[in-house]
C-alpha cells in the first residue's frame, strides 16, 4: 500500500475510496495534485474543518501538492449536505473578505519551503460566474439524472423531513462535480478528498471527468468526527472553536484540547498532531492529564506558535491554583446593569448554556467562587468595590471554568 494511504488509514482519516488500488498506484508513481473544497460562510474555519486541513498537510508531507478550493461561487449557492435549512446568503463583499481571512489559516498549516508543494489556492467563482446556463445544462446537466440526485442523503433527508430545499441548493452537487472537472482540466488534479457526507458529490465529479475527458480521477473521504460524548466535533457550550485568534484566543483554543474526554485523547493525538504513530504508541500508558497537555500544546503550537502554547499552559497551571488571582485570564466585559444582578443572573449571562437550576445546585455544593471565595447565597450581589480595587474579579464555575470579569 502507498505510504500516504497507509498513514491516512493509521491516523484514522480513512472512510471510503472510489478505487483504492489504482489510487495507491498513482500516488506511488508520481507527485499528485489533490483538492478539498471549503465554502466561505464565515470569517474563519473552525475545528470541525481541522481534519480536512490535516489531510492536506499529510499529502504535503508525502510529496503531493494540496489544492485549496475556496468556494466563492458555491458559497453563493449553499451546500445542503448535513443541513436542515437553507444557508443564509452572504454579500459578495463579505464572501471575499471571508476568503482572504481563511487563506491566512491555510498558510499557517501548509507552510513549506518546497515550491513544488506550496498550496494552490483557487476560487470557483472564477469559472462558475462565467457559466452560460443553457450551455451548462446541455454539456454538463445531461450527465445527471433526477432519479439519482434524489437518492443522495443530502437531498433525501431534507425531503423526508419535509424541510425546504431550494432549487438553488439542489444544483449544488452538479456545481461541485463541475469544480472537480475544472481542476482536473486546468490543474491536473486527480483526487478530491472530503467528509463522508460529500461522498455522492465526489463520485459525481469522478464520473463527470470520465465522461467528459476520459481521465481517471479518484475520491477519498474521511469519517464524521464526533466526541466520545456524541457531540459533533468543533461545537462546545461556548460555541464554535474558531481557528482565527481574533475570534477565539489561543488560550481558549488550548483549553478546548486540554478538556478532551479521556476516551478521545489517543485518537486526537493521531488525528490532529504531527507526532509520529510510534511516538504516540509509546506514550499511551502515560498519565492521561499529561497526554491532554501534550495534545493541547501540540495543536496550539501548530496553529498559534510555540510561545502561545507555552503561555497557555503556564496560564492554565496558575489559574487552577486555588489562590490564583486570574489576572491573566481572557476578560469578559459586563456593563453595570448586568453586574448589579444576583450571582445566578450573572452566571447565566456569562455561560448561557448552564441552566439556573444547575447554578443553584453548584452554589449548594460550594462550586461557585468569586475571587476564590465560596458563594453560599443565591441572592449574592457582587460588591462594586471588588472591581474598583483591582479592575476585575475572578469568577469560578466548578473546577474548570474560570472567567476574568471586567467593567
Amino acid at each position: 500500500m502507498n505510504n500516504f494511504l497507509k498513514e491516512f488509514k493509521d491516523r484514522g482519516y480513512f472512510y471510503q475510496c472510489t478505487d483504492e488500488n489504482q489510487l495507491s498506484n498513482l500516488l506511488t508513481e508520481k507527485s499528485t495534485n489533490a483538492y478539498i473544497g471549503f465554502d466561505s460562510t464565515a470569517p474563519s474555519l473552525h475545528v470541525g474543518s481541522l481534519l480536512q486541513i490535516m489531510c492536506l498537510r499529510l499529502l504535503q508531507k508525502h510529496g503531493h501538492r494540496p489544492i485549496v478550493l475556496l468556494g466563492g461561487g458555491t458559497t453563493r449557492i449553499g451546500d445542503p449536505s448535513g443541513k436542515e435549512e437553507t444557508r443564509k446568503i452572504l454579500s459578495e463583499k463579505q464572501i471575499e473578505s471571508n476568503i482572504n481571512n481563511i487563506k491566512k489559516i491555510f498558510k499557517i498549516f501548509l507552510k513549506t519551503t518546497n515550491s513544488n508543494l506550496k498550496p494552490i489556492f483557487v476560487n470557483n467563482y472564477k469559472w462558475l460566474s462565467k457559466l452560460n446556463y443553457i450551455n451548462f445544462l446541455r454539456n454538463i446537466g445531461k450527465h445527471f439524472t433526477i432519479n439519482k440526485m434524489l437518492t443522495f442523503d443530502s437531498v433525501k433527508l431534507r425531503l423526508e423531513r419535509e424541510q425546504s430545499l431550494s432549487y438553488m441548493e439542489f444544483n449544488y452537487m452538479i456545481l461541485q462535480a463541475y469544480d472537480f472537472y475544472q481542476l482536473n482540466k486546468s490543474n491536473n488534479c486527480s483526487l478530491q478528498i472530503g467528509g463522508s457526507d460529500q461522498w455522492g458529490n465526489i463520485v459525481n465529479g469522478v464520473e463527470l471527468i470520465k465522461r467528459e475527458s476520459n481521465n481517471k480521477a479518484f475520491g477519498l473521504t474521511t469519517p464524521l468526527i464526533t466526541l466520545a460524548s456524541g457531540v459533533k466535533m468543533g461545537k462546545t457550550e461556548k460555541g464554535a472553536v474558531w481557528l482565527d485568534k481574533n475570534m477565539l484566543t489561543p488560550y481558549d483554543y488550548w483549553q478546548f484540547w486540554r478538556n478532551t474526554d479521556d476516551r478521545d485523547v489517543i485518537k486526537f493525538l493521531k488525528m490532529f498532531t504531527d507526532l509520529s504513530l510510534n511516538e504516540i504508541d509509546n506514550l499511551k500508558d502515560r498519565d492521561i492529564n499529561e497526554l491532554k497537555i501534550l495534545l493541547a500544546n501540540n495543536t496550539t503550537e501548530m496553529l498559534h506558535g510555540k510561545k502561545e502554547a507555552e503561555k497557555s499552559e503556564d496560564l492554565a497551571r496558575n489559574t487552577f491554583k486555588e489562590n490564583s488571582t486570574g489576572e491573566n485570564l481572557p476578560g469578559i466585559k459586563l456593563d453595570d446593569e448586568i453586574l448589579s444582578k444576583n450571582i445566578i443572573e450573572i452566571i447565566s449571562f456569562v455561560n448561557k448554556d448552564i441552566s439556573k437550576s444547575e447554578i443553584r445546585r453548584l452554589i449548594k455544593s460550594k462550586a461557585i467562587k468569586v475571587d476564590n471565595e465560596n458563594i453560599k447565597d443565591e441572592k449574592y450581589v457582587i460588591n462594586p468595590t471588588l472591581l474598583s480595587d483591582k479592575g476585575f474579579i475572578k469568577l469560578s464555575i466548578g473546577k474548570k471554568k474560570h472567567f476574568k470579569i471586567t467593567n
